[in-house]
């Protein structure tokens, strides 16, 4: 369950490394910021942040990533290239985590790709994302590669086919189209598309089936499942929605997930700490089937629960 013999990719950006066999390392939590709706923003979005709310969820995740040894990345939500520029800079001047540039449309993507190539950044941004659903996807793999782009998240999906399969064959397609183009990327993953909470089981299981295949580094967004069960809020209010949201992810990060993708910044306080006890949780059932512990020893396992990582390797002696 927990060993594969395909190579597995181990993926680095911004000096954050994920991938690899499971339990190796620590899943990766990516929260939004500057999303629609995020409350950053006290009016209108065109009026300006909050720059003291901003600065202060970036620097809880980044206390949150010390104390449990979970990396923190940052999902920047834009509309346009110059938000993109404006958002950019306010986050590495407030913080050293490796961040994603996220948007609906193409071309504010790739103007904020261009933006961080002038401003040497490729290693710590990666590029969120190409999909199975763009119009125009030979013309932005070849800007992407172009501007050389470093890291790239596949978004997978066959909407006639929404078993973990139509996963495989949504990542065949980009696999396909990045190759027409003659492009080359350093890292790829793949994000297997979330469709509600239940559903992210299928993802867990699409992401065995890619590493089993190609040894990529996967992942899914199980806030989009968790964010979208409006009837949970109505039934048990927030805290008991916010329970549910925790053990989704949790799961996930249990079930072949090398990132996750959280939801707002807002709830790195509530996300972080239950993916490190699902880290170590993984990390012991791999110890208990493979007598490996993890690669790093800033993971949650090591991090979290010192004494028991003794009695671990006292028990395998």
């Amino acid at each position: 369950m927990f060993q594969f013999d395909t190579e597995q990719q181990i993926c680095e950006v911004g000096g954050v490394k994920f991938g690899g066999q499971p339990g190796d390392y620590p899943t990766v939590v990516c929260n939004s910021i500057f999303q629609k709706g995020d409350k950053i923003f006290p009016g209108k979005r065109k009026d300006g942040f909050d720059e003291k709310l901003a600065a202060d969820l970036l620097k809880t995740q980044d206390k949150l990533s010390e104390e449990t040894g979970v990396p923190g990345m940052a999902d920047i939500v834009a509309n346009t290239g110059a938000e993109f520029k404006t958002f950019i800079d306010f986050v590495i001047d407030n913080s050293d985590m490796p961040f994603c540039i996220d948007a609906w449309t193409m071309k504010p993507k790739l103007e904020a790709a261009a933006y961080c190539a002038e401003k040497g950044l490729l290693d710590r941004m990666f590029y969120n994302s190409i999909t199975v659903w763009e119009q125009d996807l030979d013309t932005e793999i070849k800007e992407m590669a172009q501007i050389g782009v470093k890291n790239v998240l596949l978004v997978s999906f066959d909407q006639e086919d929404q078993m973990p399969s139509g996963r495989i064959a949504g990542t065949q397609k980009l696999l396909d189209a990045i190759e027409k183009n003659d492009a080359s990327f350093e890292n790829l993953f793949v994000d297997t598309s979330v469709m509600n909470g239940p559903a992210t089981a299928m993802c867990g299981l699409a992401n065995k089936m890619i590493k089993e295949k190609w040894g990529f580094a996967t992942g899914s967004a199980p806030s989009n499942g968790s964010y979208m069960w409006k009837e949970a809020r109505e039934k048990w209010g927030f805290k008991g929605w916010s329970a549910a949201d925790a053990a989704l992810e949790s799961l996930s990060a249990f079930l072949y997930h090398d990132i996750i993708f959280s939801g707002p910044m807002v709830g790195a306080q509530r996300i972080i700490p239950a993916i490190a006890m699902a880290d170590a949780f993984l990390a012991t059932a791999v110890f208990s089937e493979t007598g490996r512990l993890p690669k790093v020893d800033t993971h949650p396992l090591f991090k979290l629960f010192p004494d028991f990582v003794e009695n671990l390797q006292s028990i395998r002696k």
